[in-house]
């Protein structure tokens, strides 16, 4: 938990130091393998606020409370089998800032414009990190979002970005973890095609992304073994929306971490926001799911 004192002392900050920002990346000691010894990486996920995705469950605004979002993040991060965090920089920086990341995997989310409900929202704009800041920043990798809606012309602009940051993050050496969506509209909501056809069809758009796939990861929902047969290239399991279940979730992500492809998980609010609100033990489960996965 964040004490009076520490809250304190990051407002302070963040108002009158803005260079104690460089600082902190500068200092963060970084590890030197994104692959735990175990061959494997779990990332907590905070990168939903800075999309307008603040709702989990029935409470539309349990991502606004930052001092709140901070302190369910320190408590994953504590947790030994938690290995970093994605998020943009807003979220990264109040972490560097508590030193919280030091030793641990930082992946910097790019792509956040496509903000939830807007009329443009499958046109997702690079307005986060790009790949000069997230080597400036010595960060680990960058990820994006990449949801793909045939009768939509925004998941053009959105997939020529996505390749041209998939190049120049393999140009500075650097991972990029792209995140293929399909989607469709529904009566005027944007709805998750979860059929095993659509989803092999963004695995295979997405690996073919950029001058080279040397350096891409995927990362898809839990899925069939018929998609993920569809690409050679690591696989990290999201979370997705919570479903109230934990232990249903977690059933989903173990099946998945089976394929030989998959090396972890990257999880944001079915970890952060349980529903009986213990995040620790919420969060030492799903390690125990990854422990159990078998590396071929």
């Amino acid at each position: 938990m964040i004490s009076d004192k520490d809250w304190a002392d990051l407002l302070r900050t963040r108002a009158t130091s803005p260079r104690a920002v460089a600082e902190a990346y500068a200092d963060r000691r970084r590890r030197r393998d994104l692959l735990s010894d175990a061959g494997t990486v779990f990332l907590v996920a905070a990168d939903h606020p800075a999309r307008g995705a603040l709702a989990v469950g029935e409470d539309p605004l349990a991502m606004a409370d930052r001092r709140d979002l901070l302190d369910r993040l320190l408590v994953a991060l504590a947790d030994p089998a938690v290995d970093g965090v994605l998020g943009t920089p807003d979220v990264i920086e109040e972490l560097l800032l508590l030193d919280a990341l030091h030793d641990k995997v930082v992946i910097g989310s790019m792509n956040r414009g496509g903000l939830a409900g807007a009329g443009w929202e499958i046109d997702d704009r690079f307005t986060a990190y790009d790949p000069a800041s997230i080597s400036e920043c010595r960060l680990d990798g960058g990820k994006m979002l990449l949801r793909i809606v045939d009768d939509d012309p925004g998941t053009v602009a959105t997939l020529q970005a996505c390749a041209e940051a998939v190049s120049e993050l393999a140009r500075l050496g650097l991972p990029a973890m792209v995140e293929p969506l399909p989607y469709r509209h529904e009566q005027g909501r944007l709805v998750l095609c979860d059929d095993a056809a659509a989803l092999a069809r963004a695995v295979t758009v997405a690996s073919g992304l950029g001058r080279t796939s040397a350096y891409t990861w995927l990362k898809l929902p839990a899925t069939t073994p018929e998609v993920l047969n569809a690409t050679t290239l690591p696989v990290v399991v999201l979370g997705g929306q919570p479903s109230g279940d934990p232990a249903a979730d977690l059933a989903t992500w173990g099946a998945a971490l089976d394929h030989p492809v998959v090396r972890g998980l990257v999880v944001g609010r079915t970890l952060l926001y349980p529903p009986d609100g213990d995040v620790a033990a919420t969060v030492r489960a799903a390690g125990q799911v990854l422990g159990k996965r078998r590396i071929g």
